[in-house]
């Protein structure tokens, strides 16, 4: 289970390092290519999402990588396959992130069926709310994978402690509001927001949203599990290549 391997993992390092990957952009060569060198660096874990034509929880950069693998011709199938190669070939959890209309149109049930056949672990869907999902978690839940659901720092304490209660694996915690990969104040109002999100959940947080750098980093540990790194490395690989990737993570610790 993703929980136990998470938590196992976390005896051995004070915090997890989760990446996200586009896949399709620029290419699905490339894709696997970063794969390989973020597994080399030392990810715990990584996202691997699927394009789909109005990512509305992305930012700019993300965005535009969407709207490019599918100019590319990405397809749902194509995704699978590289999905089922990565988890085959590489000794770390995959989750797939998405927008709800791609499961919707495939078949929820024969959709978490292609995740478990092929390796994967979960799945985050940020526009799909619990009281919304019934089909979604009992297709998780049948095919023991695990669906993951978001915290943020406007989400009451009510709520969340509801949220954690359908949730599996780790919750991901975004660090501000709005989209991904605009700059986000490590501060104490974020050390604040993390404790109430300690006290709703026994599972996991991952933060996202605005991490970086190691200082980021640094300032996570003992407040969050996993640091989640989405669109800086996205960046690095258009400015400087995949290789440079590699670098970057593995001078994250």
């Amino acid at each position: 289970m993703l929980e136990t391997y998470l938590k196992n993992r976390l005896k051995e390092r004070r915090i997890l390092l989760m990446t996200h990957i586009v896949m399709g952009y620029p290419s699905f060569d490339d894709s696997h290519k970063l794969i390989e060198t973020m597994v080399a660096a030392g990810v715990d874990l990584m996202e691997l999402q699927i394009p789909f034509s109005e990512p509305v929880a992305d930012g700019p950069v993300i965005l535009h990588a969407n709207q490019k693998a599918l100019s590319a011709g990405a397809t749902v199938q194509k995704c699978l396959e590289l999905a089922k190669t990565a988890a085959a070939s590489f000794n770390i959890p995959f989750l797939f992130m998405s927008y709800y209309n791609i499961l919707f149109k495939y078949g929820v049930e024969r959709f978490a069926g292609e995740m478990a056949g092929r390796g994967l672990h979960g799945a985050i869907v940020p526009d799909l709310p619990p009281e919304e999902g019934s089909d979604y978690l009992n297709a998780m839940r049948t095919h023991r994978l695990s669906p993951i659901f978001i915290f943020s720092p406007t989400t009451s304490d009510a709520r969340m402690k509801m949220l954690a209660s359908h949730a599996r694996g780790f919750v991901y915690c975004v660090a501000r509001k709005g989209v991904t990969g605009l700059d986000t104040r490590f501060s104490g109002q974020l050390e604040t927001y993390l404790e109430r999100c300690r006290q709703a959940t026994s599972l996991p947080l991952a933060l996202g949203f605005g991490v970086k750098d190691r200082t980021d980093i640094d300032f996570l540990k003992g407040k969050a599990d996993i640091a989640v790194i989405g669109t800086q490395t996205i960046r690095l690989m258009e400015q400087r290549g995949v290789a440079a990737v590699g670098d970057f993570i593995a001078g994250l610790r």
